[in-house]
């Protein structure tokens, strides 16, 4: 069944719908509250008077609940009207960092740091099915990438700035910055984005309707096809390789690249710039081909990350392969949404909620592979191997699952 047909949801005009840039609005405040807190951490710990262990945890804790929202929130909404839910996980994204801003003690900040978390994976998963819905089958791709590239620019830009702006006014005022950008989001989206996404799935169907309990056997029906779990496989193997090379990326560039830890900041901006370009790339290729773009992507991110494992050492192909690696691993996020909303036919709501968990599910695990290589005294480039080899995998998952779709 296709994802997005001609219906009256589905703008002909060349421009893309003012709903997608309040959805983007949204999606950078979010990416901003996950990443932010990494840079200023060093002030948390010492503000709460904790350790850096457990300072960690405002991280790991927001990214199990992301997996947990990103579900559990998505099926508890089935039934209800898909603009309402997300002016409702906008709400609990300000009350989230509103409590961040405010918190003491420690406990009071770790539960706004889950409460914001809670709405991450519910947000994108229906934000890419609202998005997919505003335009064209034929555009459905970029729309969703155009969402994403609120994530995105939150690394490019948002990030620096709110570390810049927790280090001068201290850290808790980044917080309240996200808390007010929180706000225009939800304005923009009740303002921008249309009623009638509530009406129809973005296969054109109506959307189902009867009892809550008739709902989710409808959601949940999407995970009867096979392809659905493929897909999920390959998000967690996929994106945890990149994510799993990036975590450690900080030692590799100084201990082994041999960059000074000030030189840091900068070259994650490289980064950065990558993810960016390579989303909205990814979703013009995947407008034209999900299976093609994906495993062109795939294919090009695994050497990547195997010449910069093998050419660590240099500095000026160091910065070359951030920006590839950056650029080929989220090049891969618009496809792989789009291919799990397509796979789950009438029921793509949840199937979306649960790839952005397995988004977070392959952080994880990409870090954990990488710790583990680490410890077990293979040096800082071992975690690029692993992450070469998950990314590998995927390719391979990607190409098994077309070959058997065939």
């Amino acid at each position: 069944m296709d994802l997005v047909t001609d219906t009256p949801l589905a703008p002909r005009s060349s421009r893309l719908p003012l709903g997608l840039l309040a959805l983007a609005v949204g999606g950078f405040g979010i990416g901003l509250t996950e990443f932010v807190i990494a840079g200023l951490l060093p002030e948390v710990a010492r503000d709460f008077a904790v350790t850096e262990t457990a300072a960690g945890w405002l991280i790991s804790g927001y990214a199990l609940s992301v997996a947990v929202g990103g579900v559990a929130l998505t099926l508890a909404a089935s039934r209800l009207p898909r603009k309402q839910v997300l002016l409702g996980l906008m709400v609990l994204f300000i009350v989230g960092n509103l409590l961040s801003a405010i918190g003491t003690p420690y406990a009071v900040m770790m539960t706004g740091r889950v409460i914001a978390a809670l709405c991450h994976g519910a947000f994108f998963g229906i934000g890419s099915v609202v998005a997919a819905s505003l335009v064209t089958k034929e555009r459905a791709a970029s729309a969703i990438a155009l969402m994403f590239a609120g994530l995105t620019t939150a690394n490019v830009l948002g990030v620096p700035l709110g570390t810049l702006l927790g280090q001068q006014l201290g850290w808790r005022s980044t917080f309240w910055a996200i808390t007010g950008i929180g706000i225009v989001a939800l304005a923009a989206i009740a303002a921008l984005v249309p009623t009638s996404v509530n009406d129809r799935d973005p296969d054109g169907s109506g959307t189902h309707r009867g009892t809550w309990a008739a709902g989710i056997r409808h959601e949940l029906s999407a995970f009867a096809n096979r392809q659905v779990w493929f897909s999920l496989l390959v998000t967690v193997l996929g994106f945890g390789g990149m994510f799993g090379a990036f975590t450690y990326i900080a030692f590799t560039l100084t201990e082994v690249s041999g960059f000074s830890s000030g030189a840091v900041p900068w070259l994650l901006i490289l980064f950065g710039v990558g993810l960016f370009v390579g989303n909205l790339l990814g979703g013009r290729g995947a407008n034209r081909s999900v299976p093609r773009t994906l495993i062109t992507v795939l294919a090009a991110l695994t050497v990547v990350m195997v010449g910069f494992a093998l050419t660590a050492e240099s500095q000026v192909l160091t910065m070359l392969a951030l920006v590839l690696m950056g650029a080929f691993g989220f090049a891969t996020v618009p496809g792989l949404q789009l291919r799990i909303m397509s796979n789950a036919g009438s029921a793509p709501t949840l199937a979306s909620g649960a790839n952005i968990a397995a988004f977070n599910v392959g952080n994880a695990l990409g870090a954990w592979l990488g710790g583990v290589t680490i410890a077990a005294g293979l040096g800082y480039v071992s975690t690029i191997w692993a992450g070469a080899a998950m990314a590998g995998a995927a390719l391979l998952t990607l190409l098994i699952a077309e070959r058997v779709r065939s």
